[in-house]
């Protein structure tokens, strides 16, 4: 066989595993929400009890927030806080990493000097329910603000992407379901590339590994 028939060869392999390949993911994006276990709407109503209930006290918010969770979904949601910080899209912040999967992220997020950026644009539903402050957006070509307030969920749908704004302080429940893994480029390409924090990007795939394999050894995509 000739170097050209060789190549060629080649090449028609690579075609057929990256057709294949689609063809898996095209199949599986179809049943995704046969993964999901998490529900936007329950999550909203936990939030909004626990701002009810502690108001004043933003500890107690979100370890009331989580042990609610936990009691909601037993086994799937982290109870030990272990904060990271998050640098993606201009903005930075840090976050509370409650539950990792492949298909779904719950985290509590947020900032107390406030911050601003893009939303990033997913192949997920990403849904920011806030708990305390406020969150400023927009789309291209709008000419006012959304605004969010505590207790309200700001959904960024798949295949969209906003300019945020957190003016001074706020925290949020954030709640992704899709195609985790396709949004950790956008999470980490400004440590790799603008902080060069080494430490939070180890801790970032450290605490998000771990979960995820928690959740697969039961069984959850």
């Amino acid at each position: 066989m000739s170097v050209e028939q060789k190549k060629s060869s080649c090449r028609q392999v690579l075609i057929i595993v990256l057709v294949a390949l689609l063809a898996i993911f095209i199949g599986l994006d179809q049943i995704k929400e046969r993964f999901y276990i998490f529900d936007q709407n329950v999550l909203q109503q936990v939030a909004q009890r626990n701002i009810a209930k502690y108001e004043n006290n933003t500890r107690l918010l979100m370890q009331g927030i989580a042990d609610d969770l936990n009691k909601e979904y037993p086994g799937h949601v982290a109870l030990k806080e272990e904060w990271v910080f998050n640098n993606a899209g201009g903005a930075m912040g840090s976050m509370w990493i409650l539950h990792a999967s492949i298909t779904e992220y719950v985290i509590i997020f947020g900032t107390p000097v406030g911050t601003e950026g893009h939303t990033g644009r997913f192949m997920a539903d990403d849904y920011f329910i806030i708990l305390e402050g406020e969150q400023w957006a927009y789309a291209a070509g709008d000419v006012s603000r959304e605004v969010y307030k505590p207790g309200t969920m700001h959904h960024l749908a798949r295949g969209n992407s906003q300019q945020y704004k957190i003016p001074e302080h706020a925290w949020a429940l954030e709640y992704a379901r899709g195609w985790i893994p396709l949004m950790l480029p956008f999470g980490i390409f400004d440590t790799l590339f603008s902080t060069v924090d080494m430490v939070t990007l180890y801790d970032t795939f450290r605490l998000y590994g771990k979960a995820t394999v928690r959740e697969l050894l039961q069984g959850k995509l």
